[in-house]
């Protein structure tokens, strides 16, 4: 197995929400695909990916460092002598080639959507879902049709009140979902508060629903907010520090009652390593969320889950951040706690499969070959613009 070219394209998201922090009216996010010499049903096997939301399009690095290393390699030195496929620790390691210790996420999110790419490719080149094979490999245990799906929302736009966040649960619940995910922090506390009351009344239990300060507030405002939503019973407060201040979320840890849930802006596996030793974090308690594209891709993701169970953390504790394909193959397949969604939120890259069912806040696992792009008609026709 070669690979004979890999490709990018830098794609908008054309957004305009807003949380705590900022707004995606510039967001963008890179496509890539990763062409091989393998050939299925009389089609050159191509492994596809993008790199989650939240960071921007990053095709630069790809170019100038990952994908020239990938292509200039020995191919025979990115395989795996007993399979001849290729080996995506192979190919990371090829790829981490010269680069300096530290500076995470000058790298890693070029890194990590080149390697999911390739765990796309391999899959295919087995005729296997992606999740199947990642349990092959790392679990031995079977794969479920379904894992736990949260859907996030309750984003801040011009003009939307109270009854059109109380709708917007209402259609989620609908659509089969249990647990919403809403933001805090982008407006007063005290109208935060009503928005968070108002969301439980709607779905019915504060322990159906999460709330996300996405590491917006100042060390002051972390403690008033956590102090005011201690009492709720929450099923988690998201990102209430800024993700380094190890201190503070030390400080939250000791004294809010609830989950805590952090680690989607944490890009390696020290980084997590080092949340685990100075953070405070409860490991029967609260929630681990990185993004795996994002964080050097999947070899390096088993790494921190062994970085995690060796400080006591069950796997079932991270809940990946990103609702996507790609995260939901590595929930299955590794046996996380969940997935999150966010239909209709981030364009063509919202969502999973066009044929997946939720039903009771379970989604449908795609068994389709690979991560199962090809089931998003949307994004595919972007990716496949690709070849």
């Amino acid at each position: 197995m070669k690979i004979l070219d890999i490709r990018e394209t830098r794609v908008a998201l054309q957004s305009a929400m807003r949380n705590a922090v900022f707004d995606f009216s510039e967001m963008t996010t890179s496509v890539v695909a990763v062409v091989t010499d393998v050939i299925v049903e009389d089609k050159p096997v191509v492994g596809f990916a993008f790199n989650s939301t939240g960071r921007y399009a990053c095709g630069d690095v790809m170019r100038s460092r990952m994908i020239p290393r990938l292509l200039k390699a020995d191919p025979q030195s990115l395989l795996d002598p007993a399979t001849g496929l290729i080996d995506p620790e192979r190919a990371l390691a090829c790829m981490m080639q010269r680069e300096k210790p530290g500076g995470h996420t000058e790298r890693s999110i070029a890194v990590g959507t080149i390697e999911v790419a390739i765990w796309d490719a391999l899959a295919k080149a087995q005729r296997l879902p992606l999740h199947v094979l990642l349990a092959q490999r790392y679990t031995q245990q079977a794969c479920p049709d379904r894992v736990p799906c949260y859907v996030g929302g309750g984003w801040y736009q011009p003009g939307k009140g109270l009854s059109d966040l109380c709708d917007e649960i209402r259609m989620r619940l609908d659509q089969g979902y249990t647990t919403m995910k809403i933001k805090v922090g982008g407006a007063s506390l005290s109208e935060d508060l009503q928005r968070v009351e108002a969301a439980i009344q709607v779905v019915g239990s504060a322990n159906q629903l999460a709330v996300d300060a996405n590491a917006g507030f100042t060390p002051e405002r972390s403690r008033e907010y956590a102090k005011a939503l201690a009492g709720y019973g929450l099923r988690w407060f998201e990102e209430p520090t800024d993700p380094l201040d190890f201190a503070l979320m030390a400080e939250l840890a000791n004294s809010f009652p609830g989950a805590l849930a952090t680690g989607e802006n944490l890009f390696s596996t020290q980084d997590v390593r080092n949340l685990l030793m100075f953070a405070g974090l409860r490991p029967k308690l609260d929630i681990l969320q990185v993004d795996i594209p994002q964080s050097y891709g999947l070899v390096q993701f088993t790494r921190t889950l062994s970085v995690l169970q060796s400080h006591g953390w069950s796997a079932r504790q991270v809940f990946p951040h990103a609702g996507n394909l790609m995260t939901l193959a590595a929930v299955a397949g590794l046996g996380l706690g969940g997935c999150e969604a966010y239909p209709g939120v981030f364009g063509v890259f919202a969502g999973f499969s066009d044929d997946a069912e939720v039903s009771d806040g379970m989604i449908t696992l795609s068994q389709r070959p690979g991560i199962g792009f090809e089931g998003q008609n949307a994004l595919y026709q972007v990716m496949s613009s690709l070849i």
